[in-house]
């Protein structure tokens, strides 16, 4: 059902009617993001977003939140690896009125000296609370042992030393280099005309300069044995990651990972929760989680325990990723992931909010949505010998790495020693 256009300067809008609903949601798209940034100037696009939400031409800060939420809406933003976005949910008689103004703010933003000193400060201590929760922290940890010297391997919000270097002029020569027609996304489902969006696309988009963009280097994956980074910290519970190399968002293994993820973590039934928890009592929390980027990817376990139990806890998620890798999942097993990520899949796309981040991030990465029927396809078809295939391609004791965050007695060569897999 959805309708995708693109104006002559290259800018796209993706649009999915949903007459139903009493609620529209709007999101534009920039494909920019953490891993676009040199060293130097690593965490810009998150800055940049940060700054969007400070003032625009026609719209004060303040003005920019009472307008949205003074009518019962939700304005957000959001920076990742690949993509940065702006975006609010509204009722849908007020949809002219967010399209203003998230257009004012991409376009048009002021980006004081004085904001952009008061907005360094606010990131600066972003990046030092997540430094104070493990629980987060330790993703960082993962991520540099994945990606090494590489800028998926750094965090999104940058480093201290590189925000505090980050000048106006930096910000204003980013933005102009990547906001730019080619590389913007307009989305929006819900209740609308769209004649209307399409008036309003060509009026404020219009006029943007079609300009080719510097892309991203690829992803160096050379790891030859696992990795292991260890911080040791007062903690009253450990956390870990364990992490392997995936698949890219258009791998053809794409959808059975997404059921290799469910069988293994991503829910009460599944074989993590129900051997470490259920079983044994050894995490309260305990899941796993799949990151897809076009050229790469990863499939993560994540923990929180305690620490007199790490080596426990690491032993059981070896052998249930040994048991998936070594037998077929039985077919009563495989129809409830099926079941539970196409349900799952079917109540997101009730809500407009989820719907246009569904169909903005697939068309700006992939330059098509797919429907639902189409995955429902593509998903009832995956095997149980694909779900095998999934995993030994996946699994693999060389491509392990793992980041732990706690009061560790063992030392790294002594976790090292149990991260065996066959």
């Amino acid at each position: 059902m959805y309708k995708k256009t693109m104006l002559s300067n290259g800018l796209s809008i993706v649009a999915e009617p949903m007459a139903h609903m009493q609620s529209v949601a709007f999101g534009i798209w920039i494909k920019v993001g953490g891993r676009y940034e040199k060293p130097p100037l690593k965490g810009i696009s998150h800055f940049i977003e940060h700054l969007l939400f400070k003032g625009s031409r026609r719209y004060s800060c303040r003005r920019i939140k009472e307008s949205i939420e003074g009518v019962g809406g939700t304005l957000n933003g959001f920076t990742s690896e690949e993509l940065t976005c702006y975006l609010v949910k509204i009722p849908k008689q007020y949809l002219s009125v967010a399209m203003d103004i998230l257009s004012d703010m991409v376009l048009f933003p002021l980006l004081p000296s004085e904001e952009i000193k008061k907005e360094r400060a606010v990131i600066l201590e972003e990046i030092k609370m997540y430094k104070d929760l493990p629980q987060y922290y330790v993703y960082d940890l993962l991520d540099r042992l994945l990606w090494p010297d590489q800028p998926l391997g750094m965090s999104i919000a940058g480093n201290e030393e590189s925000v505090r270097a980050i000048l106006r002029e930096d910000i204003c020569a980013y933005k102009e280099t990547y906001y730019t027609a080619e590389n913007i996304l307009l989305s929006v489902a819900g209740s609308f005309n769209y004649g209307s969006v399409m008036r309003y696309a060509r009026d404020r988009f219009g006029g943007l300069e079609k300009k080719a963009v510097t892309g991203f280097a690829k992803a160096q994956e050379n790891q030859q044995k696992p990795g292991v980074d260890l911080l040791r910290k007062d903690t009253e519970q450990t956390h870990l990651a364990l992490g392997f190399h995936g698949v890219s968002r258009t791998h053809p293994l794409r959808f059975v990972v997404d059921l290799l993820h469910i069988l293994l973590g991503a829910n009460m039934s599944s074989r993590l929760f129900n051997e470490l928890r259920e079983k044994r009592g050894l995490a309260y929390e305990i899941g796993s989680q799949v990151k897809r980027f076009e050229d790469t990817g990863a499939f993560v376990i994540h923990a929180g325990i305690d620490a007199l139990k790490l080596k426990e806890a690491l032993s059981v998620i070896l052998a249930e990723l040994h048991t998936i890798r070594s037998t077929q999942v039985k077919a009563s097993e495989l129809m409830r992931a099926k079941d539970f990520y196409l349900g799952q899949l079917e109540l997101a796309l009730e809500d407009t909010l989820d719907h246009m981040l569904w169909i903005g991030e697939s068309a700006i990465t992939q330059d098509k949505v797919y429907t639902l029927e189409g995955i429902i396809k593509e998903v009832r078809r995956i095997k149980a010998s694909d779900v095998r295939e999934a995993a030994r391609f996946i699994f693999r004791e060389e491509k392990l790495n793992l980041a732990v965050i706690g009061p560790v007695k063992e030392s790294s060569e002594d976790i090292e020693a149990i991260l065996r897999i066959q």
